[in-house]
């Protein structure tokens, strides 16, 4: 609190500015530090240099008299001596005075006895012969107390050694003072040393205080939310008096609420699914695997409802997406209202929603499925396109009855809502033992698959295309295969399984990415090659998108590929794949249409969708010879199909009379076991 107070009295600056403002500071402090310094050398010039200077000057004048002493000169002679020395040395004045003992014996001279009883300093002297200097801002005085020495008692009869003889006095001005070179030297050696490292002290701490240590907790902090994975710490260096600073720590917090915000929005979409707000099919897993364990720790059951709307696809291609989107969410707030607190509801798939109920045996769970039945059938969604009723079918489930995993509830889940959609709409199924049976064969059926694409099991055969007219390879189509150890299992076997367990788009991809190698190898520029797309694949667009792309890294060309659509696969989505269609013919890709014939829509198909073959259902074709109506069907179809200028090809050729029809009618390309079973490795084919 205090340091936010002083803080906001301090105006925010830039880094330049406080660098300017430091500088500035420093060098007054530098001027202030030389300054003292100078005054602190003056006055060790004078209290140390003085002192030496002026002792060395009485010792000259001391030995001068002395020697005229000596000589035994008179009391004028040495007055005369004195003055010549103060003549000599203009600036310096020099007295010399005598003690009391001195002035008994050989009498005073004139004028001394006043200076002395007038002047502290010099009884002082007189009395305790010590030295004293004696410094003003101009001048400086230096007395030097002469002792009695063994061979002045020659002369100096009543004095004994130690005695203080006289006082000699020498006074002149302080610019006078002399001061070695060392002297000075050292002094600014020793001074500039302190000024630099005051200086140094001064803006090391202001910069580490400032700048340094802000932006080494920035860092520290973007390390521990790095390590941690904590994105809740914030810097607290936003209030900082360099602007910068504060700039970044702002804007770096202000990046992290921002991280921040979106990491809990990826966790929702992770956890949630972001139409209803339910949680999604990743979740709803974890929760079922979790009662489960509690189930069995607690002995007790537990049910889950699963419901598939009946009437969705048709409010999708009446109303549009957004009207069906609008309804699931109306369904998602009916089935949480009608929910107990306890219970958990998922959004599983596109229309089909679950509900898990904790501690709920079967007949309980019978009569929640009933409820949730009812209010259904009875509450009319209010929706921009008008009012309507959402219908279901509902399964229902439970621990340990059917199943005691999460793998084995989730299957049973299955075959409970498929047993409810083929008892007719707005029905609630459970499962019996024979059910049961069902359940155990679909996981079995699920683990198999699973195992087949862990151990690379899943690889394509090639059948080729053929030309009826001169038996060459026009192109090949993978079929999708799983090797056993003594046998090779077909599609038909096991894909329904796939669709229905969540694997016919990896299988799909697996498929691709075998199929494209092999057309790599094969060396044939000019060889096709067609392949099956599961809805599932169709329904994840971007992938498919990316799939030119893909083939030009390979060093295929897009217009070797050619992908088969389906009236199953088409219809769910159908808007999506004539744009998903257009588009990557495009890029190069070519289109097929499946199976023509087998559904009611397949002619509609010819006038919507932008292909380049049709492939004609197999069932016509097998038993064209033998069947006038088949003859007549394909043919039919042939000849409109060239109208809209596709080529043809018919499957299931499987004898050469059949052969010989369709190169009547004008087939352009047929495919069958009378050219040969399918191929293990893509070859040049040869009838």
């Amino acid at each position: 609190m205090f340091k936010s107070k002083i803080r906001a009295l301090i105006p925010s600056m830039s880094i330049g500015q406080i660098v300017l403002l430091l500088s500035v500071a420093v060098t007054v402090i530098a001027i202030v530090i030389v300054l003292n310094l100078s005054n602190m050398v003056h006055h060790r010039a004078i209290s140390d240099l003085a002192r030496e200077e002026a002792r060395q000057t009485s010792q000259l004048v001391f030995q001068s008299l002395y020697s005229a002493m000596k000589k035994g000169w008179t009391k004028d002679e040495i007055e005369e001596t004195i003055n010549r020395l103060d003549s000599t040395l203009p600036d310096l004045s020099i007295r010399v005075l005598r003690s009391h003992g001195v002035n008994e014996q050989f009498g005073d001279l004139p004028g001394q006895k006043e200076i002395v009883e007038n002047d502290p300093d010099l009884q002082n002297a007189l009395k305790t012969g010590e030295e004293n200097l004696l410094p003003s801002k101009s001048m400086i005085r230096f007395l030097f107390p002469v002792l009695v020495e063994e061979e002045c008692l020659a002369c100096h009869t009543n004095a004994k050694v130690g005695d203080v003889n006289g006082v000699i006095d020498i006074s002149y001005p302080v610019k006078n003072l002399k001061i070695s070179l060392q002297f000075v030297t050292n002094s600014v050696i020793f001074y500039f040393a302190f000024i630099i490292i005051v200086i140094f002290a001064i803006l090391y701490f202001q910069l580490k205080v400032m700048i340094a240590r802000p932006i080494n907790a920035l860092a520290s902090l973007m390390s521990e939310i790095i390590h941690n994975s904590d994105l809740s710490r914030r810097v607290d260096s936003e209030d900082s008096p360099i602007s910068e600073v504060s700039h970044l720590s702002r804007y770096f917090n202000k990046l992290l609420h921002t991280v921040q915000e979106y990491h809990q929005k990826l966790q929702e979409f992770a956890l949630k699914d972001p139409l209803t707000g339910l949680y999604n099919r990743r979740k709803f897993d974890e929760f079922l695997t979790h009662e489960i364990n509690r189930a069995v720790r607690g002995d007790h059951p537990l049910s889950v409802v699963i419901l598939d709307l009946d009437n969705f696809k048709h409010i999708n291609d009446i109303h549009g997406h957004p009207v069906g989107d609008l309804a699931l969410k109306e369904v998602a707030s009916i089935l949480q209202q009608a929910s107990r607190r306890t219970d958990l509801v998922a959004r599983l798939g596109a229309d089909e929603f679950a509900i898990l109920l904790p501690e709920t045996s079967l007949e309980h769970g019978v009569d929640v499925a009933e409820k949730l039945r009812a209010i259904l059938e009875e509450t009319s969604l209010n929706l921009p396109a008008g009012r309507t009723r959402v219908l279901a079918s509902f399964g229902l489930v439970s621990y340990p009855e059917n199943g005691d995993s999460a793998e084995s509830l989730t299957i049973a889940m299955d075959v409970a809502i498929y047993k409810a959609k083929r008892m007719g709409k707005n029905r609630i199924a459970t499962i019996d033992d024979g059910d049961s049976n069902e359940a155990r064969r679909s996981f079995s059926n699920a683990q198999f698959l699973q195992e087949a694409l862990d151990e690379d099991r899943v690889e394509p055969f090639f059948q080729p295309i053929i030309n009826p007219v001169d038996g060459t390879a026009f192109a090949f189509e993978a079929l999708a295969r799983i090797r056993t150890n003594d046998k090779v299992i077909v599609a038909g076997e096991f894909i329904e399984y796939a669709e229905e367990f969540g694997m016919a788009q990896i299988i799909d991809q697996r498929i691709f990415q075998k199929g494209f190698e092999a057309l790599k190898k094969s060396g044939q520029p000019d060889a096709r090659l067609f392949l099956n797309v599961s809805s599932k694949t169709f329904a994840d667009e971007e992938r498919l998108r990316h799939l030119p792309e893909t083939l030009r890294s390979l060093g295929l060309k897009p217009s070797q590929v050619v992908l088969e659509i389906t009236e199953r696969e088409a219809l769910p989505h159908l808007n999506q794949i004539i744009r998903l269609v257009d588009d990557l013919r495009k890029e190069g890709l070519k289109f097929a249409l499946d199976d023509f014939g087998s559904g009611f829509s397949s002619f509609m198909y010819l006038k919507y969708f932008n292909i380049d073959f049709v492939k004609i259902e197999g069932s016509f074709v097998r038993h064209m010879a033998t069947d006038e109506k088949d003859r007549i069907m394909v043919e039919h179809i042939h000849s409109m199909a060239n109208e809209f200028g596709l080529q043809t090809i018919a499957e299931f050729v499987e004898d050469e009379e059949t052969e010989a029809l369709l190169r009547d009618i004008g087939i352009d390309f047929a495919q069958g076991f009378h050219y040969g079973k399918p191929l293990t490795d893509l070859d040049k084919f040869e009838k």
